[in-house]
């Protein structure tokens, strides 16, 4: 751990922080990572019965139920207080424009509002006090996109577009904003991409706990931008400075994932 890592490990000590789709997977990561650095955690999934064996692992309180409804229990539950607040639930929705519209009213409900229903609700608190964190677990689809997932992709680029629009309106005002960014995470949504995540996201897959890593790293820099893969940024480069040829390489990809499923 570096001395910046430290001095981040120490200010949170004690302080409140929520972390959604904690049941598992990078959420799980991240409570763990948070809580091993001495904060109260709340630990937050769909799924009660995973967020009730996370927080019992790790000395937190699990409040259960859909991310966009959690800050009222997590107030009651870190008495009154949030301070950092882990926007982590999502939903890995794949499909094309054909997607039926009630997966895409989903994909953009969990991965875009529940990030803004949080700020709603959490924001006037932080901007009295001058300070609060929010942490918002996009993807590099967010920032470039992903074969056979829009729903996801486009989501994912509304997510990353309000956490940046967050932080340069209120970075003033003593709001942190991080928006991370992986490519493959060996979780259960690595395993539900199917043969587009098999091509695209596995060979460079990393743990959960690297994520964490990365997110810590940043928090200690003061970063807004955390990507697990540095390789991203070039992609991310690419991807502004030359959109054609970019392009031109994703679809190749495209047709390579297209070859992979001709029977």
């Amino acid at each position: 751990m570096s001395e910046a890592e430290g001095e981040t490990v120490e200010s949170l000590r004690d302080k409140g922080v929520v972390v959604t789709g904690a049941g598992g997977g990078i959420g799980a990561a991240l409570a763990r990572r948070f809580a091993a650095a001495g904060a109260r955690v709340v630990v937050n999934d769909l799924d009660a019965a995973k967020a009730a064996a996370v927080a019992e692992e790790i000395g937190g309180s699990a409040v259960p139920g859909d991310a966009s409804g959690v800050v009222p229990g997590a107030l009651a539950a870190l008495d009154g207080a949030v301070d950092v607040y882990c926007a982590n639930a999502g939903l890995a929705s794949g499909g094309s424009e054909a997607a039926d519209e009630q997966v895409w009213a989903s994909a953009w409900d969990v991965n875009v509002m529940a990030h803004v229903r949080a700020a709603h609700a959490l924001l006037p608190a932080w901007l009295e006090r001058g300070a609060g964190r929010f942490v918002s677990t996009v993807s590099a689809a967010g920032l470039l996109t992903m074969v056979g997932a829009a729903p996801y992709s486009v989501t994912k680029h509304g997510a990353y577009a309000f956490a940046e629009w967050l932080s340069l309106t209120y970075r003033h005002r003593g709001l942190k904003v991080h928006a991370i960014c992986p490519q493959g995470v060996r979780t259960d949504m690595l395993t539900a991409a199917g043969s587009a995540g098999e091509l695209v996201l596995v060979p460079t897959a990393v743990e959960p706990e690297d994520v964490a890593d990365a997110l810590f790293a940043g928090m200690a820099e003061d970063r807004f931008l955390i990507l697990p893969h540095p390789e991203v940024a070039e992609y991310y480069q690419a991807r502004a400075s030359a959109p054609d040829k970019w392009l031109t390489s994703m679809n190749h990809i495209q047709r390579k994932w297209e070859a992979t499923r001709l029977p």
